[in-house]
């Protein structure tokens, strides 16, 4: 598992590992997964004493880096780019945002009105947030007979019933945004970041709709009953079980780097599918498939049998340890079933109704997932593959925004 000082400062930007997927990097980041869904299923029951902090993910976009530069005082708006070394892409002026991200029209124009209405919210520090919307990104729905005022950044749309006040605020909102990390340093370069960030943080707007990636009410109305707490923990005391019987391969297979890095392509192909179901077998055919493919794309013969050559040394290598594979793999869905279980819970709290948008109307969807941390450092994401990940896998955004 990363550490989130040091994965946040390798460019500023997230990639969180999902918990189940832990199991490729040995005994100890298993521990850490199992130990992990285990404090949240406390937090959950409503008793915990940990530090755990959880924390929801908004499916925004793009991503917004904003605040004052500590090299001159100035404020300014962009994206993960400012953080570029050697050409950061800061953007102080209009001219700036024209001149740095030209290429991408729509970007241009969000990152305008942030520079134009972030001045008066964020008056210190900087931080990156998740655009949820602007003006023209709203949209009045009728979704199964309810009148709603949506917008959709990514994926998910988000909907808010008409007659709300939050729909009345969101109306009047020149833009949206959802702010989760924090920055600190002397310098661009030295930044250091951290996820406790409220709306608190930031002056009120009436221009301006601020959320942040508080989970709120984690231990009250939103708990496990004992019937579901007993479930978890034996999902849980499962995981533990499988762990231990599997030390051995699972510290084997962290250090095959290339099986790990196949067995992630394999991971997301299983999601595509809808099943996440992973097995030896499978895993093995997909490896054989894609070496012969990319050997056939070779001109000389020789690069070509060596790239057949390569594949079958990693099958063999697989096939040797088939044992450790196959064990690995029911540990990966013993954690996928653990963590099913707690988004369910987690999502019992939404201040937003989620949606996604299909051909024939809108799906009723979960939140695009949640991000645990401990006082470590060492941060997790739960995630609902088969439902966020896949959409967001196999979804052409170009026609969920019309275009």
């Amino acid at each position: 598992m990363v550490n989130f000082t040091s994965f946040l400062n390798e460019g500023k930007n997230t990639h969180l590992t999902h918990a189940a997927d832990l199991v490729f990097e040995g005994y100890a980041r298993t521990n850490l997964a199992v130990n992990f869904i285990e404090s949240v299923a406390t937090m959950l029951e409503g008793n915990s004493k940990s530090k755990l902090n959880v924390t929801r993910k908004w499916d925004g976009a793009p991503a917004v880096f904003v605040g004052i530069n500590p090299e001159n005082d100035k404020f300014f708006v962009g994206t993960k780019s400012v953080f570029n070394k050697g050409t950061p892409k800061i953007n102080y002026t209009n001219a700036d945002i024209t001149r740095n991200h030209g290429h991408a029209p729509g970007l241009v124009e969000k990152l305008k009105v942030a520079l134009k209405d972030l001045k008066s919210v964020v008056v210190g520090g900087i931080y990156q947030g998740d655009m949820l919307f602007t003006k023209s990104d709203l949209e009045k729905r009728e979704i199964n007979g309810e009148s709603f005022i949506a917008f959709t950044p990514n994926t998910i749309t988000y909907a808010i019933p008409s007659d709300s006040d939050m729909a009345k605020k969101i109306a009047r909102s020149s833009m949206g945004i959802a702010f989760h990390t924090k920055y600190t340093g002397k310098d661009m370069a030295s930044m250091k970041s951290s996820f406790n960030v409220t709306k608190k943080s930031f002056k009120k707007s009436s221009k301006v709709l601020v959320e942040d990636a508080t989970y709120f009410d984690q231990s009250g109305r939103v708990t496990f009953t004992a019937g579901e707490m007993k479930v978890v923990t034996r999902e849980v005391t499962k995981a533990r079980q499988l762990a231990d019987a599997n030390k051995t391969g699972l510290n084997w297979l962290a250090g095959e780097n290339k099986i790990v890095a196949l067995l992630n392509i394999y991971a997301n192909s299983t999601v595509k599918a809808g099943d996440l179901t992973m097995r030896t077998t499978d895993f093995v055919a997909m490896i054989k498939e894609r070496y012969e493919t990319e050997a056939a794309k070779l001109k000389r013969e020789a690069n070509q049998k060596n790239k057949i050559a390569q594949g079958k040394q990693l099958i063999a290598t697989i096939q040797r340890n088939k044992k450790s594979m196959d064990g690995i793999f029911k540990l990966h869905a013993v954690l996928n079933k653990a963590t099913l279980l707690l988004i369910g819970k987690l999502e019992g709290i939404k201040s937003y109704k989620t949606f996604l948008k299909r051909p024939d109307g809108f799906e009723v969807t979960g939140e695009e997932g949640f991000v645990a941390s401990d006082h470590l450092g060492n941060v997790i994401k739960l995630v609902d593959r088969l439902q966020f990940s896949r959409a967001n896998m196999t979804i052409d955004k170009n026609w969920i925004k019309g275009k």
